[in-house]
């Protein structure tokens, strides 16, 4: 049950987004920019950093949520997600992405714990400044989501199925699809 008076049968952070949807449509903005604009990674891969920084935030919204996009979006769908958040170390993708989740969960620990031979292996794998800064932006801008989310006690769904027909939208429609017009 959620700690104020969100909207019944909305999940996660849409509710609370409709709650304020002031502060709604920036915070879409930044997703749909870190997530869905042009970019080296694809949009599935930085699905993935975000779906990777909310399981070690143990966020069970958005790990499900944005782990159905990135499955959407990948070849090895949910099989891969859930291989990546389950052991980065022996999951199936390029040493780059690897490399740059690291990263990702080293910012989810800390910003400083990130070290410069972290970020020197990230680019010996052909990574970018740009995926660099992208990867650190989505991991940082997840750590609040999810704080948002589970700070909020906001409506989690158990059934899978409401995932894929969310991940179907994203996909199609992106973040400014679902800047809610106000309660």
């Amino acid at each position: 049950m959620p700690h104020i008076d969100l909207p019944e049968g909305i999940p996660g952070i849409r509710s609370a987004m409709t709650f304020r949807p002031e502060t709604a449509e920036p915070l879409c903005l930044l997703a749909e920019t870190l997530l869905r604009d042009e970019n080296t990674l694809s949009r599935g891969e930085r699905e993935l950093i975000a779906a990777y920084v909310s399981n070690l935030n143990d966020c069970r919204y958005c790990q499900t949520s944005h782990g159905a996009y990135a499955a959407a979006q990948l070849d090895g769908g949910a099989e891969l997600v859930e291989h990546v958040k389950r052991d980065l170390a022996s999951a199936p993708i390029s040493e780059k992405l690897r490399a740059l989740l690291v990263i990702a969960g080293k910012v989810q620990d800390g910003g400083k714990s990130v070290t410069e031979d972290d970020v020197a292996r990230a680019r010996e794998h052909g990574a970018t400044d740009v995926e660099i800064h992208d990867t650190v932006l989505i991991a940082a801008a997840f750590c609040m989501f999810n704080r948002y989310v589970d700070g909020l006690a906001t409506w989690t769904p158990t059934d899978p199925a409401v995932y894929a027909q969310m991940a179907e939208r994203m996909v199609e429609h992106g973040y400014l699809g679902i800047v809610p017009s106000g309660r």
